[in-house]
């Protein structure tokens, strides 16, 4: 049997299982062959070392570009398209899951679905959530997109999409690049705004909520929709 210091990743997978892997072995399995003087799990630890604050590691990899990763000796085209894919897949499953449990009455579920979409983003983005009356997603769509900690709201063009999607009720969400969830004087202007006019209108603000990396702000939970 094959001694235990000599297994690669692949061999580790089969014996202990993916959960028991580090992340640059469940790289090295993906990327397989590394280059001249530096096995697989060599070569996937210096590209897990691109990732950016605060973003590191794995999940990095969703912020580095196919240039970057083929700088690193032993990454070809092939093999960056494969690591972004990656990326993509796990961004992709993470947002299947929150899907199936979404419930636009629970801010958390509502938070996990566009987690994300939205934690990664550069720039800020306004996402306008339609609801029907028994609060199930009808649509969403992208209202706005700014430079960094920059949004700029059009309350016309938002009712006008929830008026198109017949919509009951409305949510707002949208990304902080900076990865903090606290709301910015704007934040609370445009809350405010547009929960005024839901009310003239009849489609209700229910929710406007604020992602940051990995957390979330919500202006239902701290009961500031009144």
């Amino acid at each position: 049997m094959k001694n235990k210091k000599s297994e690669g990743p692949y061999e580790k997978f089969l014996r202990f299982g993916g959960e028991n892997l580090t992340e640059s072995e469940l790289l090295a399995i993906i990327l397989r062959t590394g280059c001249v003087g530096e096995d697989a799990e060599s070569v996937a630890s210096a590209v897990l070392e691109l990732g950016r604050y605060p973003r590191k590691g794995l999940l990095g990899l969703v912020d580095v570009s196919i240039e970057e990763l083929q700088a690193i000796d032993g990454i070809g085209p092939v093999k960056a398209v494969k690591l972004k894919a990656v990326a993509e897949l796990s961004a992709r499953m993470s947002r299947a899951r929150a899907e199936v449990g979404f419930d636009a009455r629970s801010p958390e579920k509502v938070a996990d679905f566009f987690m994300e979409e939205l934690r990664h983003l550069q720039r800020e983005r306004l996402v306008l959530v339609c609801l029907d009356s028994k609060n199930m997603m009808i649509s969403e769509s992208v209202i706005s997109e700014g430079r960094v900690n920059t949004s700029f709201v059009s309350p016309r063009e938002i009712f006008i999409e929830a008026l198109k999607r017949r919509a009951v009720r409305i949510i707002l969400i949208h990304n902080h690049p900076s990865g903090s969830v606290k709301p910015s004087r704007q934040d609370d202007e445009v809350t405010e705004r547009i929960l005024k006019l839901g009310i003239e209108i009849g489609i209700p603000l229910i929710d406007h909520i604020i992602i940051g990396d990995g957390n979330y702000y919500s202006y239902l939970e701290y009961d500031r929709l009144t």
